[in-house]
Parts: structure tokens; sequence; C-alpha cells
């Protein structure tokens, strides 16, 4: 029955084995290995280091890996024969296992350059937020950290051994899926260390990896506040760049296809790329250049498609899954583009994987190429063992250019010594800013001061084109009360200046006299039924930690940085300048509002105040803004700069407009 419903044979590959590399070491044998092989190099760790993906890319750029960690059986030994080294197999997860690390870390101490790992992280839910300053506090040491908070063993070990320089790389959910909660934290650490930062959404194409495949990189050193980045490529490495000189594999329904070694022959005009992959790699043969059988219904399908076609489009009498539901389950790929990103799924079926010549998926060899891992590595254990080692890496070109940027610049502080980070600076002068304003008056503005009862009426009332002192006045109604009774309902409505306002207030009936509401702000979103909007609005008000990704509060990130991001990409390459002057920790929320608030006021799209800007200074792109009013020393003594007063006025008269 199994072989029918399938439709091939159900078959596991050989078990290839392989020999450890030559420098790879034992713990007992570490210290002698720093002495001699590891001597006068410049050394790494690797942590959830997979197969090796990083390390490869350490490697390239100029660091040995003296340990790698993960949990992962097949993936440490396909790690011990392609690197010099130790390849652990330990659970980070556990505070025990990160003891033991240390201490077989002990002979190295001080010889540690770099720490790099990409730690598997979920998302935070807001409910789960409460326990991460704890978390990161007791070192991981609350067993709720035993498997979630990987982030937070990979931090332990960071804060253990102290190296020079630190690299984080993961998917971009880790930030886009809860406003950066995690991704602030650790920046906060690492600078409270010593440690300048750098948040970047990257491309890997645009390094030479010939996929669809966006990365969150996050870098630090503690010698220097410099990342410098190789020029990006603006030429794709398109999949026949990639895998176009591998040789055609015989296929037949059900058939095996292809096998651990395959003869190769080089062709007239190899490219860069695949001429890169090439080196050090056996002359006359490819190795693992072998994938799944193909069943005959998959045959007639594969062989229909192009780079374009939709599951929906094949025939339906050929389809097995819903094509509602299953919109791109077959991919065709395209000789003239990039791959699709592959992931570890590639391990469970190719579907999204199709050759666009050949009528069957991709190989391991071809897989490991597209995620740039060069001919002459090769993974242990089955082909779905190596399917999911190469899904699960980090592709070792994004690897190398992430690395370079962490270089040693011959330049900065001297060990030990840390550094004040500019971003650090940047929030403190900002925090000093919105307190100062909160006890002056615009307290209906920020967090810290106001009842969740404040925060709503604040949020319904936002977009109504209020003046501020209309709402302010508003808000001062309710500003004592910790429920909304019928006496302050009244009252609102009696305050509210227009009809607008009164309909907006209007939506607040239903929570009249419920004291149990605004116990649990959480509840308070779907009582008064908030569009998004202004559901974040109030959560925000109400003190919580989050990105509120405005037009206002985005200009203000994307002009200190002097980029575009809040024209161009908002919500990826925009959230990440805004993270930079959010950060983390309990006024954090402050922050926040107080970027929107100087958005609104201040940093306006055109002829911004920067006279009055907090942040001024710090401002990469103010010379640039149009109409700007503060240009240096020139428009001083010409007297263009107004007085403090009038500058104060012109923030009161602007301040709570969205």
């Amino acid at each position: 029955m199994a072989k029918q419903y399938y439709g091939v044979p159900l078959e596991r590959s050989d078990q290839l084995k392989l020999k450890s590399h030559r420098y790879s070491c034992k713990p007992e044998k570490f210290a002698g290995w720093l002495e001699g092989f590891g001597s006068g190099r410049r050394l790494a760790v690797d942590l959830f280091s997979g197969a090796g993906g990083l390390s490869l890319g350490l490697q390239r750029a100029g660091w040995t890996v003296a340990a790698a960690v993960d949990h992962d059986e097949r993936a440490l030994e396909t790690h011990a024969a392609n690197f010099p080294g130790m390849s652990l197999r330990m659970d980070l997860g556990s505070p025990d296992e990160r003891d033991k690390l240390e201490e077989l870390l002990e002979p190295a101490k001080g010889k540690i350059d770099l720490v790099a790992g990409g730690p598997p992280c979920q998302p935070f839910s807001r409910a789960g937020r409460s326990k991460i300053r704890s978390l990161v506090d007791h070192h991981g040491r609350d067993p709720h950290d035993r498997r979630k908070e990987l982030w937070s063993a990979y931090l332990d070990v960071v804060k253990r051994i102290r190296p020079r320089a630190v690299l984080m790389e993961n998917v971009p959910d880790m930030g886009l899926g809860d406003d950066f909660f995690v991704v602030r934290t650790i920046e906060q650490q690492l600078e409270e260390l010593g440690y300048a930062t750098q948040l970047r959404l990257v491309d890997a194409w645009r390094h030479g990896v010939p996929q669809h495949r966006k990365r969150l990189i996050l870098l630090a050193r503690n010698d220097v506040e410099k990342f410098e980045w190789r020029a990006e490529t603006k030429e794709r490495t398109t999949l026949r760049d990639a895998i176009g000189d591998l040789p055609e594999l015989p296929v037949v329904a059900r058939e095996r296809i292809g096998s651990r070694e395959w003869p190769y022959s080089t062709p007239e005009k190899l490219s860069p790329f695949a001429t890169e992959m090439r080196k050090r790699a056996p002359k006359d043969h490819v190795w693992d250049h072998m994938t799944r059988r193909v069943r005959p219904d998959d045959f007639e399908i594969f062989s229909g498609m192009n780079s374009k076609t939709l599951y929906s489009d094949i025939d339906p009498k050929l389809q097995r899954y819903n094509a509602d539901q299953f919109t791109d389950k077959y991919k065709k790929l395209d000789w003239a583009d990039l791959s699709r990103s592959i992931t570890a799924h590639i391990a469970k079926d190719g579907y999204w994987y199709i050759h666009p010549e050949q009528q069957r998926t991709l190989t391991v060899r071809e897989a490991a190429r597209v995620q740039t891992f060069p001919d002459r590595f090769r993974f242990a254990g089955t082909r779905s063992d190596a399917f999911r080692q190469i899904g699960n890496a980090v592709p070792p070109l994004l690897g190398q250019a992430a690395a370079e940027a962490l270089l040693p610049s011959g330049e900065g502080q001297p060990d030990g010594v840390g550094l004040k980070p500019h971003w650090r600076t940047v929030r403190r002068d900002l925090t000093v800013w919105a307190e100062r304003q909160r006890e002056e008056g615009a307290w209906y503005q920020l967090p810290g001061r106001m009842s969740p009862l404040s925060a709503a009426v604040v949020a319904i009332l936002s977009g109504t084109k209020l003046k501020p002192d209309q709402l302010k006045a508003m808000v001062e109604v309710v500003r004592e009360c910790r429920s909304l009774t019928k006496s302050a309902f009244k009252a609102l409505l009696d305050k509210a200046p227009s009809t607008a306002a009164r309909a907006r207030i209007d939506r607040m009936v239903v929570v009249v006299d419920d004291e149990d509401v605004w116990a649990k702000p959480e509840d308070v979103h779907g009582r008064l039924e908030l569009k998004p909007a202004e559901s974040t609005l109030f959560r925000l008000l109400a003190n919580e930690d989050l990105l509120w990704v405005g037009q206002g509060a985005l200009r203000v990130a994307a002009r200190l940085n002097d980029s575009d991001s809040d024209r161009t990409n908002r919500l990826s390459d925009g959230r990440v300048n805004l993270v930079k002057l959010v950060g983390a920790g309990e006024d954090a929320p402050l922050r926040m509002a107080a970027l929107r608030l100087i958005g609104t006021t201040l940093c306006r799209a055109k002829e911004p105040l920067c006279y009055e800007c907090p942040l001024s200074k710090y401002c990469a792109g103010r010379d640039d803004a149009s109409g700007d009013l503060f240009t240096d020393a020139l428009d001083e003594t010409q007297g263009r700069i107004p007085a403090p007063a009038q500058a104060r006025e012109s923030v009161r008269r602007t301040a709570g407009r969205d």
C-alpha cells in the first residue's frame, strides 16, 4: 500500500561516514592544539554551528574555528570532517552544559577573537516579555530558558568568553515577528558590556549567493565603532551560473537518480561562481549528485511546467493536494533567475526546487551549490541528512561578507577597555529630552504618567485633527480616573469640541462603570473595538514595549541614519533604523513615544525644526533635509534661529498631531 500511495519505492540512501579533519581535535588535546595548529591564528567559536556554513564563511574571512557547538550528531560529523578544532555535541539550552563549555575553552581564555552563531530564536509573545529581564540578568538559568530562549544561552556564552567581536545570524522573523524585542534586548546587553553594535537586514544575493534569501545580521565589536562591509554586487549569480555546469542526470520515473559519485568534465565556459565552487574538488567526478526518485505523475507534471506555473495551473487530474491551500506547492526554477531560498524543508520533499530542464528535483550537490558550499565539502549521513544540513546552514559567502565587517582595523580601544557606543549616547539624550517634555506638559503624549483610561482616550481621538490644547483638555478630564464613570463619560462628551470627537468618545460607552477592563489593558482593545493604529497607540501610551511604525518616527530614524528607508523599505530597513533609537529596557516605550512626538512636531517632512530637536547634533541627514532652518553657524550669525520661546511655541502648536 505504501508504494502505491507514494508512487515510488520508499528508500533510504546509504549512510555516508566521513573521517575527521586532520587538524580536528578532542577536548583533552585542545591545549596542545592551541600551541600547535592554532598558534598565531585568529580564533573563533561557532555556536549552533550545524554543518558549518557560517564556520566556512569565517574561515574564508580569515578566522580559524577553534570550537563549534551543536546538538545535531550528523551535522557535527560533517563539521569535524571539514574543519580543524573541536566539534562539540552539547545542548546549550542547559546552563550546566554552558559551564562545561566555558571549562573546555579555558585554555583559550583571552585568545578567542570572535563568537559567532545563529541561535534558534522564536519571536516572543508580549505575554512572555516580562520574563526576559530575569533571563538575561541571571544568565538564562531559569528552567524556562532550556529551549525557547536559546538566544539567551548564546548571549550568556558571549558574556563568559568576552571576545573582541560578535556575529549573530538569523531569519528576519526573529526581529519582525516581535518588534525586534529580543534583538533590542541583545543589543542593549552587548552595549552595556562595551560593544558597539550594528543590525542589518541583508539580501544574500547581493553577496554572491544565487538565491532569494534575506537574513538578519547582528554585529558587535569592542575595539572600534566601525563596520565596513564590502561593496554589494549589482550582478545576480543566476541558477545557471550556480549549477549549469553540473552533469545532466538520466531521469526515468521510479528509478534512482544520480549517485554518490558521478562523472564530471569541465565545460569550455565555466562561470566565475562555478570556478570558485570547483576549487580543490576532484577533476573527474562530482560528489553527492543525487536526488529522490520521481513518481510517474510528477514526471508528467514537471514536464508540463515552466517557472511561472502555479500549482492551480496543473491538470486537476494530476493534483494530489488542494489547489486553494497549496498555491505554491510546486515550483520549477528558472535558469536566468535566482533560486528560491533553500530551507530545511528540502529534506522532506523537493517540490519547491524542480530543476529548470530535467524532470526531477535538485540534487544534494545542486542544493549545496545554491547555498554556496564548494564541491569539496561533503555532508555526513543519509541523503535526507545532507538536505537538512544544507537547508539549515548559513550560506558561506554571506557569512564571509558579515565576518569581514568585523576584521580588526588596527586602531581603536586597548584590549578590554570597551567603547561608549554611539547609539547608546543618542538614546540617553532622547530619554532625557522625553522625561523633560513629560514633566513640562506633554504627559498625555508620553507613557509613564498615564493611566490606561487616559491612554485609551488619546488613542481613540487620534486622527480627529484636534488642536493640542483641545486634546489635552479632554484627557485632563479623566487624568485622575482609574475607570470611566458615568460622570466622567458625560464630561468627556461635553468637552468634545467637534462632532467627530464626540462620535469617537461615544464608542467608549461600552466600558462605562466597568472597573475590571482597566485592570487588564490587553482586554481594552477588544472591548473598544480599536482599529489597528488606535490599538498600537493605546498600547504604547500604556507603557507597552513596541515599535510604533508611523511615518514621522520612521522619518526621524531615516534622517539620523542618512537613509531613505522611511520612503522605500518602511517595514524592513525602516524598522531596523528605528530599533537603534528605541533600544530596550524600561525606557524603551518612552523613547518610542518621544520619536513619534519629534516626528510630528519637529522632524517634519518640509522645513524641519532642527534647532529644537534633541537629536539634531547626531543627524547624519540634517544638511539634506528640505528647508532645514538650522544650518550651523551661518544661520546663527545671520539671526535666522528663532528664540527658544518661539521654538517651544511651535512644538506646542503641533503636539498631538499624527
